[in-house]
């Protein structure tokens, strides 16, 4: 039978990048709310998986990203102290915007039986809208979660009406999520 699995979508970043200082308070609350609902997953025994990109580098693995970021002061570090993968939790890395684009991540889902998949991270209306994009083009049911997704304020509205009207995927808080799945 299968069971939801919470996607965890670039949210271990440096924020050296166009408009990450204005986007890293908006990731730190979005991580606060995944890290709820990661505890909500890991409670039922739920797959957990993190798909980030590499920072350009192609020579480190996912638990590196997240020790660097753990070394990196600010909104960097904090994200990395509340969200740190377990040893239960899945990691892969992806070249691109999408977490499905070159990485393995259909072939995990279908061996942990996936399904609907939740959807959180950074950025909402980048990674995390390809990513939705590309789990309705495989027929996966998508949840992204509104208030664990970072996106910039001016960008906010237009992503929600491309995921709530194209039939990519619907959008709930954190919290309807949780009385979603238990339900």
């Amino acid at each position: 039978m299968s069971k939801p699995a919470l996607l965890i979508i670039d949210l271990f970043s440096k924020f050296d990048f166009p408009d990450g200082e204005r986007l890293a308070p908006l990731a730190m609350d979005a991580a606060r709310a995944v890290a709820s609902l990661r505890r909500l997953f890991d409670e039922r025994a739920w797959p957990v998986i993190y798909a980030n990109d590499n920072f350009g580098n192609w020579k480190c693995g996912f638990r590196e990203l997240a020790e660097e970021c753990l070394r990196t002061p600010g909104a960097a570090q904090r994200i990395a102290q509340w969200l740190s993968p377990g040893p239960d939790h899945y990691t892969i890395l992806k070249p691109k915007h999408s977490a499905f684009l070159s990485t393995p991540l259909q072939i995990l889902l279908e061996k942990v039986d996936a399904g609907p998949l939740v959807l959180t991270g950074m950025a909402m209306d980048s990674c995390v809208l390809a990513t939705a994009i590309d789990a309705n083009s495989r027929e996966y049911e998508c949840l992204v979660v509104s208030d664990a997704a970072a996106v910039l304020p001016e960008r906010r509205q237009a992503t929600l009406d491309v995921l709530n009207h194209s039939g990519v995927a619907k959008t709930l808080s954190s919290d309807e999520v949780s009385v979603a799945l238990l339900s």
